[in-house]
């Protein structure tokens, strides 16, 4: 452990007798990965905070969900935390204050060989601290199906989180085009999903309401830490099915996500939405840091 602070430490979980931190400035992956030539793999992105990784159960459960979904071996869960604690140490020893955002990342591997290939990445959370602050201008995209297409078709990987994220950031790359920041998904019939990274919270007086997890919405581990937490203290926590109109007549609208935490959003299409007050916005900053810290 040693190393000075590195843009990528990298830790390889699978291909040696335990896990080991590599080399992030040298190659790693072979070119028939099926997790780079296909996206046949499944991820997880997880907070670094205050020297520690934060809700790890929770994405740890998602994993293992994800993973099975796609009919890859069980992901073993204690090397993955002998692996995360491996490079959270390497973080920790560079000294670098802020956050900062652990990807654990297991394909189905080489074509070549057929066995999985698993690593972790660490990287400073760079630029989420400006997007807390100013929050985010949003526009609705059409996802192209309907809510229980999950159903109908399995092999969809609904609520898997998936390495096929092409058509998630080539939304983003749509709407910073069209003078936007984010987007939220609807359904074919008009009802929310999600944002490309994000799961969409919407707070009416001391209600909070999300999209129906599992109705073409990835479960998030950030929302369920937030429901717990928030229902604790006599929030009532509701997941329904919502519209865009819901959007416009909330006290205040968040996409919230493990890394991000929490950003407002602040207009809807180029139609500004209303701002919580000073103290209700502090009070739901303060409800997710909570959560996260558990």
């Amino acid at each position: 452990m040693t190393a000075p602070h590195r843009d990528i430490i990298l830790v390889d979980v699978l291909s040696g007798d335990a896990p080991r931190v590599a080399d992030g400035s040298a190659p790693f992956l072979y070119p028939d990965d099926l997790g780079a030539v296909r996206g046949d793999g499944v991820f997880e992105t997880l907070l670094i905070r205050d020297g520690h990784a934060c809700n790890v159960a929770r994405h740890e459960d998602r994993f293992l969900s994800s993973a099975d979904m796609l009919q890859l071996p069980a992901p073993d869960l204690d090397r993955w935390r002998e692996a995360s604690a491996l490079a959270v140490a390497e973080w920790n020893d560079g000294a670098i204050d802020g956050d900062a955002s652990m990807r654990w990342v297991y394909s189905r591997g080489r074509e070549s060989t057929g066995l999985p290939t698993g690593y972790i990445m660490v990287t400073p959370a760079a630029g989420v601290a400006a997007a807390r602050e100013r929050g985010v201008r949003v526009m609705l995209a059409e996802r192209g199906f309907e809510l229980d297409l999950g159903n109908r078709a399995p092999w969809a990987l609904i609520g898997a989180k998936t390495l096929s994220y092409a058509a998630n950031m080539a939304a983003l790359r749509h709407a910073k085009e069209h003078g936007f920041d984010d987007v939220i998904f609807t359904s074919a019939e008009g009802n929310l999903l999600e944002g490309p990274t994000s799961t969409i919270i919407l707070v009416r007086g001391r209600r909070l309401l999300t999209p129906n997890p599992g109705e073409g919405v990835l479960p998030g581990t950030t929302q369920a830490a937030l429901f717990d937490l928030a229902a604790e203290k006599g929030w009532e926590c509701v997941p329904s099915q919502l519209t865009p109109e819901d959007l416009r007549t909330a006290d205040a609208v968040w996409l919230v996500s493990s890394v991000r935490i929490a950003v407002r959003v602040t207009s809807l299409d180029g139609e500004e939405l209303p701002a919580p007050g000073p103290e209700a916005e502090a009070e739901f900053r303060e409800l997710c840091d909570e959560a996260l810290a558990r």
